[in-house]
């Protein structure tokens, strides 16, 4: 992305490419398929037949002792009968109460989640796996480490438990523990003190020991693993993962007219292939997934989404003064790991298909730090339209210098038109232009006595002070004479263009 940055340094504070919401999963391997939870009940001496009055048992025992903590130690414990924004509302839970570590709340909802079923047919009954509803827990902690962070517990077989993490709240907690100075809202960086301490920091996230990490978490919310599961533990493996490349601008005024023009080339002119360029893979018969365009306006702003399967690559702003290029792995399998790997036979290290365990997180990193990246570097073609909204705004508008007052230039008007040509004709480009010059240009029917000659020149020397004050005409020293600056050679000219062709071209297209 050095193209990018290159263009905007002026206006870049800081980057920082960390990862934002991991979700995390354990699996009791034991019991992740039919035939490990047979030998299960077949080692408590209970029949296929007994399943649901044993599932039934041990689900109600994990939603008991959910409602047993929650009292015990003064907190909520609610069941949602509909859909809300849980992490809002922990978080208001927690500021309510006064929480600052430690369990907040305990949420309950019905859920769709693989389970287990007896299947009856020919011969004896056996256990299968099935889709069903059945009631998660959602146990919502202020870790001393991650922050804010829910663990989700199903309460069937096979008890899969679901721990979320946010990258950038993890490593705000890391900043302020090492006194660098930073300014987060929500899950963002407004500001950081020393952005190349703060990316080393980043960094270190996919070296953290995530399983030593969850095990206490999960011995807290599933109290079977001390009992019915021991010896039995979870392995845990990465179930999606957002890494995002923020770059931080100095204000809102400066992100606002960029990220437009940004958006807008993103929806017409990245074609698929580029897409899956930035995700390292290549367009060919091969290729069975759909790449898939989503725009998006939302209270938040808007937001550009490229799918390719079950990935993306999103890019949005955040609070107005913040470019997110974020990609989201859930499928990591089209992606390539050095490991150990099966080859013709034999156990060798090599380029293998990526898996969901968590020890891959690091190369979870690289994929999509290299696609965000990507992506920002066929950005830099974009031109940011600021500087020129700017010199927009301050050559329409009035100006006041001193007790002076400039009215503004309007590109519709005749006059202002016939300004124009008359400052831009060639014939000033060597020597520059004079107030007899644009007179003459500007009234060549005007009578030649001497009271009407001083009036026009005082006239166009107002209009050389309008031209003047707004930096399109720059005096040459020690001359009476003046040239065109670069801003008014692109103003002026374009206020011709639009007058001549646009404004025509838009009246003919309306009457007709």
């Amino acid at each position: 992305m050095k193209s990018f940055l290159a263009k905007l340094t002026h206006k870049i504070t800081a980057t920082l490419d960390c990862f934002d919401r991991v979700i995390f999963k354990g699996h009791l391997r034991a019991i992740s398929f039919a035939e490990g939870l047979e030998h299960l009940m077949a080692q408590r001496g209970l029949k296929i037949k007994d399943f649901k009055c044993f599932a039934q048992t041990h689900s109600d025992q994990l939603i008991l002792r959910a409602k047993t903590v929650a009292a015990k130690l003064g907190r909520p414990y609610r069941y949602l009968p509909r859909r809300i924004r849980k992490d809002e509302e922990a978080r208001r839970i927690a500021q309510q109460l006064g929480v600052t570590k430690g369990l907040i709340c305990i949420f309950s909802e019905l859920e769709l989640c693989p389970a287990f079923k007896i299947a009856w047919g020919e011969g004896r009954p056996r256990i299968a796996f099935t889709r069903r509803k059945c009631l998660c827990l959602y146990y919502y902690f202020l870790h001393p480490e991650l922050g804010l962070i829910h663990v989700r517990l199903q309460t069937w077989f096979p008890f899969v438990l679901q721990i979320a993490v946010n990258g950038h709240e993890w490593l705000g907690r890391k900043l302020r523990q090492r006194g660098v100075s930073c300014e987060q809202l929500d899950n963002a960086f407004l500001k950081i003190a020393h952005p190349a301490k703060a990316q080393r920091l980043a960094d270190t996230f996919c070296q953290q020991d995530w399983p030593k990490l969850f095990e206490s978490l999960a011995r807290f919310v599933n109290p079977l693993l001390g009992s019915l599961l021991r010896p039995h533990g979870y392995y845990w493996t990465v179930d999606q993962a957002e890494y995002a490349t923020d770059l931080l601008f100095e204000s809102r005024a400066a992100l606002g007219p960029l990220f437009r023009e940004l958006v807008k080339h993103a929806l017409l002119c990245l074609s698929a292939r580029d897409v899956l360029g930035f995700l390292g893979k290549k367009l060919s018969g091969h290729f069975k997934s759909d790449v898939i365009h989503d725009f998006k306006t939302r209270v938040e702003g808007m937001r550009v989404k490229h799918r390719v399967g079950k990935n993306w690559i999103k890019m949005y702003d955040k609070f107005g003064c913040v470019l997110r290029i974020e990609t989201v792995i859930n499928d990591p399998y089209g992606f390539l790991i050095r490991r150990h790997g099966i080859r013709n036979g034999q156990r060798v290290i090599g380029w293998f298909g990526m898996t969901k365990g968590v020890t891959g997180l690091y190369r979870y990193a690289q994929v999509a730090r290299s696609a965000n990246h990507r992506y920002l570097e066929a950005l830099a073609v974009v031109h940011d339209p600021a500087p020129a909204r700017e010199l927009m705004r301050r050559c329409t508008r009035r100006v006041e210098r001193g007790e002076r007052t400039y009215r503004g230039f309007n590109p519709a008007a005749e006059e202002d038109i016939a300004v124009s040509k008359a400052v831009l004709d060639g014939q000033h480009c060597l020597h520059g232009l004079s107030n007899r010059q644009i007179r003459a240009a500007l009234y060549p029917t005007a009578p030649r006595d001497a009271a009407t000659q001083r009036r026009l020149r005082a006239r166009t020397t107002r209009l050389f002070g309008r031209l003047h004050v707004r930096g399109l005409l720059a005096k040459i020293p020690r001359s009476r004479r003046w040239r065109v600056t670069r801003d008014g050679a692109a103003f002026l000219s374009l206020a011709i263009k639009h007058h001549e062709e646009a404004y025509v071209k838009t009246l003919v297209e309306f009457a007709a």
